[in-house]
């Protein structure tokens, strides 16, 4: 029996999906790249727990969350589907969206997913915030190490948010709803 040969995209989105990745490290699959960052460091850490903490204890809504949850995501071109690992992914807690979820699940409900720039500031700031726009995330907070910075990227459409506020470490950053506070940046001083 002949088989169809496999595009280009299928090989890339089979290899991908076969890595065995050092313990710590993560690969994903970001507009037809494989990018494999080491372990995070404790600063990094830091900012997550702070948010974390926060929006847990503060949100107008329920929320769950889960650190390092595989998304799989629309891509742009010829691409295989992105497959995104968010430093942190939160989503109202009466959906029981990470209940029984495979490794890659898809993004529908997702809330709001969190990065903190690291070895790959770039893909942080450009690629995956195209990335979590195409699949309809409706919030995604960049925390930018360098710039000592945060954004929320609001509003998605197509390949790109088409709102954002950056407010310098320190100053309240409003997150609308669900979340309904303002979340104190202080911390990440």
């Amino acid at each position: 029996m002949a088989h169809e040969p496999l595009t280009q995209a299928e090989v890339l989105l089979e290899g991908f999906l076969a890595l065995d990745t050092p313990e710590g490290f993560r690969a994903e699959l970001i507009e037809g790249e494989i990018v494999v960052t080491p372990p995070p460091d404790g600063e990094h850490e830091h900012y997550i727990s702070r948010i974390a903490k926060q929006v847990i204890r503060r949100s107008g809504t329920d929320m769950d969350f889960s650190g390092n949850k595989g998304l799989r995501l629309k891509s742009g071109d010829a691409c295989p589907k992105n497959h995104v690992i968010p430093d942190v992914t939160f989503a109202p807690a009466h959906l029981l969206l990470f209940r029984g979820a495979d490794s890659w699940m898809p993004c529908e409900g997702v809330a709001m997913v969190v990065e903190v720039t690291s070895t790959k500031p770039v893909a942080d700031r450009e690629a995956k915030r195209r990335c979590y726009a195409r699949g309809g995330v409706p919030f995604y907070l960049l925390v930018d190490r360098d710039a000592s910075s945060i954004t929320l990227f609001s509003d998605p459409e197509k390949d790109d948010y088409r709102q954002h506020c950056t407010l310098p470490f320190g100053k309240p950053l409003a997150l609308p709803e669900p979340f309904a506070f303002d979340l104190d940046t202080t911390d990440l001083l």
